[in-house]
């Protein structure tokens, strides 16, 4: 979901900056992530594993470096940003003072300890994901 959002920003701005290949590219991913969904919704038929997951990882940076707005990447990939630096926070802070800001990392975990349900924290991902790409697009 959050990469089919990321996905989907990444058309605009490669259609905003004159790179339409990479637009191309960016919808063909995005799409393929939608197609994913339906089987991997709630509860989940098939899991994406890590071959997968670091594929799109490389594709969304392709698309940044493809247009040109590898800093941007920052902004529409903010959830993935979210996710890395609650593990960075979190072993940081255990090495330091021996306590964890997180009951577990990555932060989706967090919630799922704190008695939120899957559904919900993966929209909320969700729609913060579409915040994200907005903003990014917008600070082209």
């Amino acid at each position: 979901g959050t990469m089919a959002i990321a996905s989907f920003a990444y058309v605009a701005v490669a259609s905003s900056v004159g790179h339409g290949e990479a637009g191309a590219f960016a919808g063909a991913v995005g799409g393929a992530c939608l197609g994913f969904i339906w089987w991997n919704a709630y509860p989940a038929a098939i899991f994406m594993g890590d071959t997968g997951s670091l594929a799109l990882g490389a594709a969304l940076a392709s698309m940044a470096v493809l247009t040109r707005t590898e800093l941007l990447l920052l902004v529409i990939g903010g959830v993935y940003v979210a996710e890395a630096m609650s593990d960075v926070i979190q072993v940081a802070y255990f090495k330091l003072t021996g306590k964890r800001v997180f009951r577990m990392a990555p932060i989706h975990h967090h919630f799922e300890l704190k008695g939120v349900p899957e559904p919900k924290i993966v929209v909320r991902f969700w729609i913060v994901a579409a915040f994200l790409a907005a903003l990014g697009f917008a600070a082209l």
